[in-house]
């Protein structure tokens, strides 16, 4: 089997960074390079604001050189949550 996989199959996987094991969300949107068509990174909503119901300020913007493994169910990804969080546009 070859390795491809569509980007609505990505936003059915769980990210979890594996340096501590902390589930940082699914999958909601991906950034590429229109020259190339190469994934530059992940983006996976962040922290809800008060008690989940408001909405979110932050996203999860994952490069693409920090996923480990690309699961059936999951992508394990090695980051430092801090530093990948960016203020949503």
């Amino acid at each position: 089997m070859r390795g491809i996989m569509r980007i609505c199959d990505l936003r059915h996987k769980e990210v979890i960074n594996c340096r501590d094991g902390e589930r940082l969300g699914f999958v909601c949107d991906i950034e590429f390079d229109i020259c190339t068509g190469c994934v530059i990174s992940l983006i996976v909503p962040g922290p809800c604001k008060i008690w989940g119901i408001i909405g979110r300020d932050h996203e999860f913007v994952i490069p693409w050189k920090c996923i480990r493994q690309i699961g059936s169910d999951i992508i394990l990804v090695d980051v430092e949550p801090e530093r990948i969080l960016v203020k949503c546009e």
